[in-house]
């Protein structure tokens, strides 16, 4: 009998109506490189400085965002993202276009990117 094959991780994909546009906010927000390859709008990868992570960006025709909380389209999944500071943290994502969803809970704040996926910025 063979050993099992164990998967890696490879990536985090993002349905959206526009990839270059997603991964751009996305680069600018957690200060990753990001070249976009002329002509691409289907599919976008976006990689962590070391290239170790990757979250890539999918084009779906007739997108529709998540509806966070409501549970009628349900969020299907969202990134947390650490921070040292919830207010600079807060500053820098809307200044990108995030939109601030809940600022209620103490340690951590949901925000939804500019193609309505829900994402947290959590203080570490």
């Amino acid at each position: 009998m063979s050993a099992p094959v164990i998967p890696a991780f490879g990536a985090v994909v993002l349905d959206c109506p526009e990839p270059a546009a997603l991964a751009t906010f996305y680069a600018d927000l957690l200060d990753w490189p990001f070249e976009p390859e002329p002509g691409e709008d289907r599919w976008v990868d976006l990689y962590s400085p070391d290239r170790r992570l990757r979250i890539a960006f999918q084009k779906v025709e007739g997108y529709q965002p998540p509806n966070w909380p409501a549970q009628d389209q349900a969020q299907q999944f969202h990134l947390d993202l650490d921070v040292s500071d919830l207010d600079a943290g807060q500053d820098h994502a809307l200044a990108l276009g995030a939109k601030l969803l809940d600022d209620k809970p103490a340690r951590f704040r949901v925000y939804a990117d500019p193609a309505g996926h829900p994402f947290c910025l959590c203080l570490s």
